[in-house]
C-alpha cells in the first residue's frame, strides 16, 4: 500500500535533492547508484536511460530503497522504501532535472542513440531523522521520525 509524501519531504525532493538508491541485481545482491531525485504527486523520480544496470534490475526485481539527504542540514535525511516501475518519455524531465541541478538548459551528456527512461518510485514506507524547531528562538534539533512529519 503506498503512503503519501508529507510536504516537508516534498520540498526536500524539489529542491537539489541527490539520492542513494539500492536496486537488487540477477544474483539478488544490492547495487548503490547515486542520482538527481524528483517527485511527482506521491512517487518519486528518477531520470536513467536504456542498457543502464538501473533500468535492468528494476525490470526484473521492482524492490528498491531510496536515502536523500537534506542538503541544508546534513544530519537531517529520509529514507523510502517501494516499488519501481520503468517508463519511457524522459527527454523532458531530464532537461528539467539539469535545469535544476547545474543550471543549464539541456541535458549536456546525451548520446545520439541514447533513450532516455523515467523510473517511478510507489513509496509504501518512509523513515528517517528530521529537522524540528524548539522554543521561541527558532533553535534547531536532529531527531527522529516515522514519517518525517514534523
Amino acid at each position: 500500500m503506498s503512503v503519501k509524501i508529507p510536504q516537508s519531504l516534498r520540498t526536500l525532493l524539489e529542491d537539489k535533492a541527490y539520492g542513494h538508491v539500492v536496486t537488487f541485481n540477477a544474483q539478488s545482491k544490492p547495487e548503490l547508484m547515486m542520482v538527481r531525485m524528483d517527485v511527482e504527486g506521491d512517487e518519486l523520480l528518477l531520470n536513467t536511460a536504456e542498457r543502464r544496470r538501473k533500468p535492468d534490475n528494476i525490470r526484473r526485481d521492482p524492490r528498491v530503497i531510496v536515502s536523500v539527504q537534506d542538503r541544508n542540514h546534513p544530519q537531517a535525511y529520509a529514507v523510502f522504501h517501494g516499488e519501481a516501475r520503468v517508463t519511457a518519455g524522459a527527454e523532458a524531465h531530464i532537461n528539467r532535472l539539469v535545469k535544476r541541478f547545474l543550471g543549464i538548459e539541456k541535458y549536456p551528456y546525451r548520446r545520439p542513440t541514447e533513450k532516455r527512461l523515467i523510473v517511478r518510485i510507489e513509496v509504501d514506507r518512509i523513515s528517517g531523522m528530521g529537522v524540528y524547531r524548539l522554543g521561541a528562538a527558532g533553535e534547531s534539533r536532529v531527531g527522529t521520525c516515522d514519517f518525517w512529519d514534523f
